[in-house]
């Protein structure tokens, strides 16, 4: 499964740079609109589920500014996070398993999203954004050679902060973002659950 994981994390990378030489030379990808490509790292809250925090994950947004400031746009990212459980025993009713464990999350929040930004046109550029949308979330725990799993899906709100830096006048720039997420999703494997998703993390990636 990480053999999996690396080989996807490396194929991303290699088509986000692919994409970067491959776009005209251009500071933004139109006059009012934008574009970024992340890879993120992220750090559960209050998750009893998956307590490790990981840099599996990506993010890709784009949108259009309707004013010199305000934009709006559409988001997509996912992210997985990993928990070795240590051996012990599960008892429900009358059956009892005594296993170790890995449990994974896996989120995948997508929706819609409004930013506002400072310094267009310039090298350095702040905004601060928010995301609301659906999350699909996917609880798993593998043990021996079984897994037991369970799908939800929630209400997904997400602030954050970042900037584009344009260090040329010409070409793709830098995209740093820091963001704090909350879902809805509510499910429970092997008598262990999560009542909403919390997340704190950074997005590092290319701007258009």
């Amino acid at each position: 499964m990480k053999t999996i994981k690396h080989i996807s994390f490396k194929s991303l990378v290699l088509v986000a740079l692919a994409t970067l030489f491959t776009l005209p030379a251009k500071a933004q990808m139109t006059d009012n609109g934008y574009a970024n490509i992340d890879w993120q790292y992220n750090f559960p809250i209050n998750n009893a589920f998956t307590d490790r925090s990981s840099g599996w994950g990506m993010n890709f947004d784009g949108g259009y500014f309707l004013t010199e400031n305000w934009a709006i746009g559409a988001f997509l990212s996912y992210h997985t996070n990993h928990e070795y459980v240590p051996r012990r025993t599960i008892t429900s009713g009358s059956a009892s398993l005594t296993t170790d464990q890995q449990h994974s999350t896996f989120q995948l929040p997508f929706g819609l999203e409004t930013r506002y930004a400072w310094n267009r046109g310039r090298a350095f550029q702040p905004y601060a954004g928010l995301r609301a949308g659906a999350q699909y979330a996917r609880l798993s725990s593998e043990f021996n050679i079984f897994e037991n799993a369970e799908k939800t899906w929630g209400f997904y709100v997400s602030p954050e902060v970042g900037i584009n830096i344009f260090p040329w006048a010409y070409g793709p720039g830098l995209h740093i973002a820091a963001y704090y997420s909350y879902a809805t999703n509510q499910g429970e494997v092997m008598k262990c659950g999560v009542d909403g998703l919390n997340n704190i993390g950074v997005r590092i990636g290319i701007s258009f």
